[in-house]
C-alpha cells in the first residue's frame, strides 16, 4: 500500500487487528526486516510496517534528515486518523521514533527503541571507522547521514514521559554506556540487554523479541 504524506509517497504494509503498532526499520533496510515478528504481532495489533523515505518502495528524495522522516511518520499517523499509536523502531527507525516523541509526543502511547543512538559519537571506534570508510568509497548519502546525525542531547529527552522500552545488543555497534545514560535520562524507561547478540541479530528476520514486546505494549 502507498499513501501521500509530507509531499512524498510512503510505502507500507497493514496487517492484523487491534491497537495500531508502527514498525520502523533501520538504515538501508525496508519494512521486510520485520516479516518474521509481524507474523506473531499481527495477532495482537494492527501492524503498520513502513518504508522510510529513500528506502524500499517509498519516494526517493534529496532530504536525508531524521527530523523530516519523523515528520513523515507524524503525517502518516494523522492522515490515517490512527490516534495514539505504539511504535517499534530499530536503529534509524528508533531515532525517528525518539524525535517524533520529542516533537509530537501526544501521538504516541508507548515506544520501543531498538539499537538507538543520539549522536555519531555514540558509535564504537571500529564501527564509526567502517561507516566513514564506506561513505568515502561509495558516497552513499545514507552513510553520510549516520556520520552527521542525529544530534540529540540527553537533556533533550528528559521531557519525554512516554513509556519506553530501550533495547540494546550485548555486542552493539554503539557504546554500552549510551543505552544506560538514555534509559536514566528518560523519565519512564526500562532497559533490556540482548545477551550474545549483535546490533541487528535479535530483530532482523527474527521473532525472538515477541514476548518482550507483547509484555511491554499490552
Amino acid at each position: 500500500m502507498k499513501i501521500m504524506v509530507n509531499n512524498i509517497e510512503l510505502a507500507y504494509e497493514k496487517l492484523g487487528k487491534g491497537d495500531p503498532l508502527i514498525l520502523l526499520h533501520g538504515n538501508g533496510e525496508n519494512h521486510h526486516i520485520f516479516d518474521e515478528i509481524t507474523k506473531k504481532l499481527e495477532n495482537n495489533f494492527t501492524i503498520y510496517s513502513i518504508d522510510s523515505r529513500n528506502h524500499g518502495e517509498s519516494t526517493k528524495t534529496g532530504d536525508y534528515s531524521y527530523e523530516t522522516m519523523a515528520k513523515d511518520i507524524y503525517f502518516f499517523i494523522k492522515t490515517l486518523n490512527l490516534g495514539k499509536v505504539n511504535i517499534v523502531g530499530f536503529s534509524d527507525g528508533a531515532i525517528i521514533a525518539l524525535i517524533l516523541a520529542m516533537d509530537q509526543g501526544e501521538c504516541i502511547s508507548k515506544m520501543a527503541l531498538l539499537g538507538v543512538n543520539l549522536k555519531p559519537d555514540d558509535f564504537k571506534k571500529e564501527s564509526y571507522q567502517f561507516v566513514k570508510e564506506t561513505y568515502e568509497e561509495t558516497k552513499d548519502p545514507l552513510f553520510k547521514l549516520m556520520l552527521e546525525q542525529p544530534n540529540i542531547e540527553l537533556d533533550d529527552v528528559k521531557t519525554v514521559t512516554i513509556p519506553t522500552l530501550v533495547i540494546a545488543a550485548e555486542h552493539d555497534i554503539f557504546k554500552p554506556e549510551l543505552f544506560i545514560d538514555l534509559t536514566n535520562a528518560l523519565p519512564n524507561a526500562e532497559l533490556v540487554i540482548m545477551k550474545g547478540h549483535a546490533h541487528d541479530s535479535y530483530i532482523v528476520n527474527q521473532d525472538i523479541l515477541y514476548p518482550d514486546l507483547v509484555k511491554f505494549f499490552i
